[in-house]
This record gives C-alpha cells, sequence and structure tokens, in this order.
C-alpha cells in the first residue's frame, strides 16, 4: 500500500492562503469613507439606510472592525464622549480607501438571496394552504413596512440629489422600491392561487 502524502495540493493551498472573503468589511469601509464613525453608529446605519439588501450584526461589525485595525485599513481616531462613556471613533486609512475601491472595480459580486418565506412556500404542502397563506401574510407586511421606509427615504433623497454620495444611495433606495413593489404584487398572486 503506497504511503500517504501529507502535503497539502498546490490548489488547496492557495485557497487557504487567501483572505476570507468577508463583504460587512466593505460595508464599513464603505461608510467610514463617508465619515468617521463609532461601532455603533455603523451598525445604526446598516439597520436604517441599507438594511433592506444588507445585514449586519455586532456580533460581525466588532470582529470585523478588529480584523480592519490589525491590517491598517481602520484607525481609531480617539474618543468621543457625550453619555459618560467613552465610544471609540473609526477612520478610512488609505490602504482601507484602496481595498474598497478595488473591491468596487471588481466585476465579481455576490447576489445570491435567501427568503425562508420562500423555502416554507416551496415545502408548503407538508403544512397546507392556511399556514402557507399565514407565511405569506406575514412577508407582505413587512415588506409594506419596508417598502414605507424606503418611500420615506425616497422623499428626502429627491431634495439633495446634487450631492454626489445621495445620488447613488437614492438609486439602491429606488431599486428597493421597486423590488418591494414587485413583492407585493406577487404576494396578491400567491394568495389568490391557494384560496
Amino acid at each position: 500500500m503506497p504511503e500517504e502524502s501529507a502535503e497539502i495540493p498546490d490548489e488547496l493551498e492557495a485557497v487557504n492562503d487567501m483572505p476570507k472573503d468577508r463583504k460587512i468589511d466593505m460595508v464599513i469601509l464603505g461608510l467610514l469613507a463617508h465619515e468617521d464613525m463609532t461601532g455603533y453608529d455603523i451598525k445604526k446605519r446598516i439597520d436604517h439606510e441599507i438594511s433592506f439588501f444588507w445585514k449586519g450584526s455586532f456580533g460581525s461589525i466588532y470582529p470585523a472592525l478588529s480584523g480592519m485595525l490589525a491590517a491598517g485599513q481602520v484607525e481609531k481616531t480617539g474618543a468621543s464622549s457625550g453619555s459618560g462613556r467613552e465610544k471609540i471613533l473609526y477612520r478610512i486609512t488609505a490602504a482601507g480607501r484602496e481595498t474598497l475601491e478595488s473591491w468596487l472595480k471588481d466585476s465579481k459580486a455576490d447576489n445570491d438571496l435567501k427568503y425562508e418565506t420562500l423555502v416554507k412556500l416551496f415545502f408548503g404542502r407538508s403544512a397546507g394552504k392556511e399556514v402557507t397563506i399565514r407565511n405569506i401574510e406575514i412577508f407582505e407586511k413587512q415588506v409594506e413596512k419596508d417598502l414605507a421606509a424606503l418611500q420615506f427615504f425616497r422623499k428626502n433623497l429627491e431634495q439633495v440629489l446634487q450631492e454626489e454620495d445621495h445620488l447613488y444611495y437614492y438609486l439602491t433606495v429606488l431599486f428597493g422600491i421597486e423590488t418591494y413593489e414587485a413583492y407585493l404584487k406577487w404576494c396578491v398572486k400567491a394568495k389568490k392561487l391557494l384560496m
């Protein structure tokens, strides 16, 4: 029997040497490219401005900031104190801007969507039409809520489109509005077919 080699094949070794592909890093760098922020500010921005297409938790934000600090992509700019507790502000560095710009220029983009509601729908026969309709209605209510927020953002952004950053924000909001309106049309059709 031939002796097994403990060597890792070259192609696997190359994969192991690649930096971990964390899009949360790019989200954070993009936000910091606009202004210095605390970890809490970053979470707030993600929740209020881009949550309709990207989610981020404190459990992913702070480890990402630590990694980017170590890589020299962000730096601490000192602390702001308002409520008696010191808050650490982060600033993007030249290396961070370079990383962000490189990612923005990369033609690859992962646009996978994951909707648990659709997985439940796909297997809906096991629970029946009544449960499936209820799941669609829950999804519909969330979409209506998110759509209302997007329409609020659109109204505000339309007043500041001359500022370049706001034009790009506006385009993502328009995408969200049109997508969520399509979701609502689908909900009506799906419920009708199930009734």
